[in-house]
């Protein structure tokens, strides 16, 4: 398996789910804020909200909760503000991280992610150490039981889309960043509703690990994801399906 998708998508990981649920909606309400901080609370003319409205929704967050977060953005009692930081790094056998971050406080954040990295094997990088093995694109999925992979595949040509993907459970189109969101509402308008849309950091190459290797991967993005100021993490490995297995099974004991 691949480290190109967010390292949620393992469909093995487990732990305290409603925990994390709660943990995912509060990472969506400082997105939203942000989003609304920057553009205003109107989604017809704040993309980056429609984004991140859709990006919680397909975590099943409550449209209350959505809409609490935008009033309280969109009002004075938000004094809050959050500092966009892309933190880069490498892993065990030198897999290369991307974290994208919103923090109040630049200083703990860093010195957090840095303990992290250091506890499973890893450092911390400067800006730029890592990123040139990614490309920024963007990203739109649809359900397989919303539409089909032909009529995907024929919109995300007709619309100058870059490449397609599907497997057991979704259809994903990449596209240039500056395109998600005018794609995001031809491809909805001609292929159903959208699962999620966002803007991603896909690796070019990719590292495989050993089981032993993948498993210290593995809790090192569990712990960075499990950060508070952490929004997105995203990593070059790749790990066997013999070995995704036993550590599957390793999970559920």
């Amino acid at each position: 398996m691949a480290g190109h998708s967010k390292f949620k998508n393992i469909m093995f990981r487990k732990g305290a789910q409603d925990k994390k649920r709660a943990k995912r909606f509060a990472k969506f309400s400082r997105e939203i804020s942000v989003a609304v901080k920057l553009g205003g609370s109107d989604t017809s003319s704040n993309p980056r909200l429609r984004t991140a409205i859709l990006a919680a929704r397909s975590e099943n967050m409550p449209n209350d909760n959505i809409n609490r977060t935008i009033a309280k953005a969109d009002g004075e009692e938000n004094s809050t503000n959050f500092e966009e930081i892309r933190y880069e790094g490498y892993g065990v056998n030198g897999v290369a991280v991307i974290i994208e971050a919103l923090t109040d406080n630049r200083n703990r954040t860093s010195s957090q992610l840095r303990a992290i990295f250091s506890k499973f094997n890893g450092s911390m990088s400067e800006q730029g150490a890592v990123v040139f093995m990614f490309k920024r694109l963007g990203e739109i999925q649809f359900l397989n039981t919303n539409t089909t992979e032909d009529k995907v595949f024929e919109a995300a040509i007709e619309y100058g889309a870059e490449n397609i993907t599907s497997d057991e459970t979704t259809h994903s189109v990449f596209c240039k960043p500056d395109m998600l969101h005018n794609l995001t509402n031809k491809m909805q308008a001609q292929c159903g509703e959208i699962a999620n849309a966002r803007l991603i950091w896909q690796p070019q190459t990719t590292t495989s690990l050993n089981e032993k290797d993948a498993e210290t991967l593995i809790k090192m993005l569990e712990a960075l994801e499990d950060n508070d100021d952490v929004q997105q993490v995203y990593a070059n490995f790749d790990i066997s399906d013999e070995a995704l297995a036993n550590l599957s099974e390793l999970s559920q004991e």
